[in-house]
Order: structure tokens, then sequence, then C-alpha cells
């Protein structure tokens, strides 16, 4: 009971985070219009792969608590190891983007869009590798038979970076349908 506690606690504090950069980026693209045509140079096919490729991740992560709650740990961490192998995809994808976009030259000193863009995705991802390490401990519990409903505390965790994914990627993929003309 403790653990699922604390985990609201950090969330709330993420929430803060997140929500603070967000509210930031939104203060400075409602007074500054020309800011969403810099998003035009985001790769948003990429962008959109990895919106799916996380919200498969959440599908696989709620059939994974599922069978941990039927003590089918075999599943479980069939369904566990198919969530972590989702991020590392999620984090490939996004080095690539990463790779492009610098050899274009568009860095985070580039502007402040991108000084955003980079902040933002990049601590997204940084969170992603948290939840794949969380994410490990518990797989390996599992594929020794172990009965963990911490699995419980760290699918809320992973959801709420998949949640953060869908704020983030219309924000900064998506943005230049509202630039100016």
């Amino acid at each position: 009971m403790k653990h699922r506690l604390g985990i609201w606690f950090f969330l709330g504090s993420e929430i803060a985070v997140f929500g603070g950069l967000i509210a930031c980026y939104l203060l400075y693209r409602f007074r500054h219009p020309e800011w969403g045509l810099q998003a035009v140079h985001t790769l948003t096919g990429i962008g959109a792969i990895n919106t799916v490729v996380l919200l498969t991740s959440s599908l696989t992560m709620i059939l994974a608590h599922w069978f941990v709650e039927e003590d089918n740990f075999k599943s479980a961490a069939n369904y566990l190891g198919m969530t972590i192998l989702l991020g590392i995809v999620f984090l490939l994808f996004k080095s690539y983007e990463y790779h492009h976009e610098i050899n274009q030259g568009l860095v985070p000193t580039k502007s402040l869009f991108w000084g955003f863009y980079y902040l933002m995705t990049g601590l997204h991802a940084l969170h992603v590798i948290g939840g794949l390490v969380a994410n490990g401990i518990i797989w390996t519990g599992l594929r020794k038979g172990f009965s963990t409903h911490r699995i419980e505390s760290v699918g809320i965790y992973w959801h709420f970076v998949d949640v953060v994914w869908i704020f983030l990627f219309p924000l900064l993929y998506i943005a230049s349908s509202g630039g100016a003309q």
C-alpha cells in the first residue's frame, strides 16, 4: 500500500515538472505565432510512429499486469518483455530523430523552440529509460516465477510516461498547423 501512495506523490511532482515546461512552452507559443513554423522541421512521421509504439506498450503493460493478477507469471513476463522492447524501439526512433535534426543544424541553441523541443523530449526519454529499468527489474522477477505485485506501480508510471508523450507530440510536432501565415 505504501508503494501506491509513493508512486502517486512521485507522479505529482513529475506532473508539476512537465506541466511547468508545457505551460512555459504554451505561453511563448501564444505570444509568438511564428513559433509553430519551426515545427515543420520535426520528423512528424517518426513522432507519429513513436506515438503508436508507446500506446501499444501501454496495452502490453496492461496485459502484463492482468496476467500477474491471474498468477500467470510466464505470460506476464512475455507481455512485460514486449513492453520493454517497445520502449527500446521508441528510444531508437528518438535517437534517429535527434541524429537527423542535429545534422540539419536543428540544435537547442538554434531557437527557443528547439531548446524546448530537446529539453522536453530529452526529459521524456530519460523517463522512458527509468521506466525500462523498473520494468526490467519486474521482468527479471517474473521470469524467476516471483509474484511481483509492484508491477501496478511500475505500470502507473509507464502509463504516465505515455500520457506525457500524448501531450508532447501535438505540441512539438503538429504545432505548425496554428503558425502565422
